[in-house]
């Protein structure tokens, strides 16, 4: 953690854990390791690798990383973004009335600023029915067919980097709810 200063509150989001039996983590697990380095306020929100904390500085997610392989032997990886940060992502995106299900409604966080005109899309009409909206900060997606049925192949995604993490927008507002 950085110097002793004022505590802001922070939204980790691990990758793909507990999405097969190889990458269960408990969050009693997870809640005590991010606490056991000194985080207070740790709050983990549904079983998909969410954890709300409260810092004096932006969490080392590399020491986050470590410490989650160290604590129960799944490999993850980190992104750590302001309260401030998630809240606008959560609540600017440009698709948030694209449909009724937001379960199907995918937001996916980025590590550092996109610059949309670099990333390499797909025409409108090659993903139809579902829509896309690339802004600086986030990737959001609407798909109707449902996240498995996406047309927006693993491949498509490497270009966000390793740590590029999605959340629907129900979970989205779930965090949201237990941010203060």
């Amino acid at each position: 953690m950085a110097d002793k200063g004022a505590v802001n509150q922070y939204v980790v989001l691990l990758r793909g854990i507990n999405v097969n039996p190889s990458t269960r983590v408990a969050m009693a697990s997870l809640r005590e390791i991010v606490t056991d380095l000194g985080f207070t306020g740790v709050t983990t929100v549904l079983q998909s690798g969410n954890v709300i904390l409260d810092s004096d500085g932006p969490p080392d997610v590399g020491q986050l990383e470590s410490a989650i392989v160290a604590g129960t032997g799944v490999k993850s990886r980190v992104l750590a973004l302001s309260a401030s940060t998630f809240r606008t992502i959560v609540t600017t995106n440009p698709l948030r009335d694209a449909g009724d299900d937001p379960s199907r409604l995918v937001i996916t966080f980025v590590h550092g600023e996109i610059v949309p005109a670099g990333i390499e899309r797909p025409s409108d009409q090659e993903l139809a029915p579902e829509r896309l909206e690339i802004t600086s900060s986030a990737v959001y997606q609407w798909c109707p067919d449902g996240i498995l049925k996406s047309r927006l192949k693993a491949a498509w995604w490497k270009q966000f980097g390793p740590a590029a993490t999605a959340r629907n927008v129900r979970t989205a507002g779930r965090i949201l709810d237990k941010l203060t």
